[in-house]
């Protein structure tokens, strides 16, 4: 008698280039399922906007599904409830999935998960979806690892037999009143034609533009939320590019292609590279990569300062103008990120952990393993990554010159002349705006944080942990592509792409 296999989707959602669809196919009869976990949707890093693009992408997938002969079932509740009821319904003594690089939530989910099937006589495989590594012991070969992976075939889509056709569950209405009325819209057919418009239309800008926050929009690839939740797999949108790079060379062509699909790739590398810091330390979402800085800010944040960043409200008109565009559109580019969090950091001298989870929530596209360690790195809390501390007045006037991001967002400075756009406050019509005056002293406080930082760095024991920890997370053998020393390649924080 032929095994039931029962088929996970977590941030997988998709057919082709699929490892544990193909595995499971190979098992036995398969009944794919998707679960709808409404305490995940109810932590402090997660979001409508988030939950809307999974709807959809789930829509798209059950479709695909279809198309193979595999109709999918859909459940709402806590995973390890729902597998049991699945198991009973079916008997089912295989569980597939892909290893998922999520929060602390969904690992203490999933170690539920594994003492339920050892319980229950159920055999789970867990198979990768991308070059991070489980149980890896060091870092020395994990490049060359990546690059295999990635340079192996996709897999293709399998003809399955299915199993039972078991009922499914209404999508659940969970209440997530999170307005975001740009959001990007989720589903694998959207991946692919975002994709194809990179490669093809959008993308020739791109290493120039991607620090932009308005050329950024358009340039950058724009495909973070589809890798976020596997709508679309890495694998496949680097060999994607790969053929176009190839196409580019043998035109000849000079015009911006070759140089944008480089560094592309590059970040796609990098991509892998910080997923793996999280897979090999969970508690980066909670605690500082260096323990010297743990305790430097207070716990318990400015609740006004706090507040007024948020909102986009801090009286930082570059600052304010970021925040409001993430606001809507659940996008931003990585330098403004990296900027926002920076800001919060230093200049507002918030502790990373509320500001992290606010940005987590704002992010259409927020990938854990990326957005925790960028988050410390932008917070200078990692021990091993230079200080940087945005001037946000220098940054609205560079990658915002004819001011046209700012005042989109921020019309309440419609009337302020260009020459004091980014420093309303030294206009003598200030008085007249109903726009707040700078929360803190930029100044100053920028001061204040770059010698409280560098008084930690000089701490007994500091380097010798910090060595530690560089030969933790960095590899001596194989390096990934070499990141371009330009200024807007330095932070990344959670890509943007």
């Amino acid at each position: 008698m032929t095994d039931t296999v029962l088929l996970w989707f977590k941030r997988d959602l998709r057919i082709s280039d699929h490892p544990a669809l193909a595995w499971a196919a190979r098992l036995g009869r398969v009944v794919p399922v998707f679960i709808v976990e409404p305490g995940y949707w109810q932590l402090p890093d997660s979001a409508g906007r988030q939950f809307e693009f999974v709807r959809e992408s789930v829509a798209d997938l059950e479709q695909a599904l279809a198309g193979i002969g595999l109709p999918m079932c859909l459940r709402v509740g806590a995973a390890v409830q729902v597998l049991e009821d699945l198991r009973v319904e079916t008997g089912a003594t295989h569980l597939v999935s892909h290893e998922e690089i999520g929060n602390d939530w969904t690992f203490q989910r999933d170690r539920a998960v594994a003492d339920w099937a050892h319980g229950a006589g159920v055999r789970w495989h867990e198979l990768p979806q991308s070059g991070v590594v489980r149980r890896l012991s060091n870092r020395d070969d994990w490049a060359r690892h990546r690059n295999r992976y990635m340079a192996a075939k996709p897999i293709p889509v399998p003809r399955g037999d299915h199993g039972p056709q078991l009922r499914s569950d209404a999508w659940p209405n969970l209440s997530l009143h999170d307005y975001c009325p740009d959001r990007q819209a989720g589903g694998r057919t959207a991946g692919l034609a975002t994709l194809d418009s990179f490669l093809h239309v959008r993308g020739r800008t791109y290493r120039k533009a991607m620090s932009s926050p308005l050329d950024g929009a358009v340039a950058c690839s724009r495909l973070s939320p589809h890798l976020a939740f596997g709508t679309l797999s890495v694998r496949e949108v680097a060999q994607r590019t790969s053929v176009r790079q190839k196409a580019v060379r043998a035109e000849g062509r000079r015009d911006g292609w070759s140089g944008s699909f480089k560094s592309f790739q590059s970040r796609l590398a990098w991509r892998d590279h910080f997923m793996q810091k999280l897979e090999d330390q969970p508690a980066l979402e909670w605690q500082c990569l260096h323990s010297a800085y743990e305790g430097m800010r207070p716990e318990i944040p400015d609740a006004e300062r706090l507040d007024r960043w948020c909102e986009g409200a801090t009286g930082v008109p570059f600052v304010d103008a970021c925040m409001r565009s993430l606001r809507a559109t659940g996008w931003l580019n990585f330098r403004m990120r990296s900027m926002l969090m920076a800001f919060a950091s230093y200049h507002l001298w918030l502790d990373w952990c509320p500001t992290g989870r606010h940005l987590a929530r704002q992010f259409t596209d927020y990938e854990p393993g990326i957005h925790w360690p960028q988050v410390q790195m932008q917070s200078g809390t990692t021990g091993m990554n230079t200080i940087r501390i945005y001037n946000p007045v220098k940054q609205g006037q560079d990658q915002d010159p004819t001011g046209v991001f700012t005042r989109r967002w921020v019309p309440e400075l419609e009337a302020v002349p260009d020459m004091f756009l980014q420093t309303p406050w030294l206009w003598p019509g200030f008085d007249k705006l109903r726009y707040p005056a700078p929360v803190v002293d930029l100044e100053q406080a920028a001061r204040k944080a770059r010698e409280t930082v560098w008084a930690r760095r000089r701490g007994a024991g500091f380097r010798e942990e910090a060595q530690g920890i560089v030969k933790r997370h960095a590899s001596r053998k194989t390096r990934l592509p070499r990141k371009r020393r330009r200024k807007d390649d330095a932070a990344q924080l959670d890509f943007g792409f």
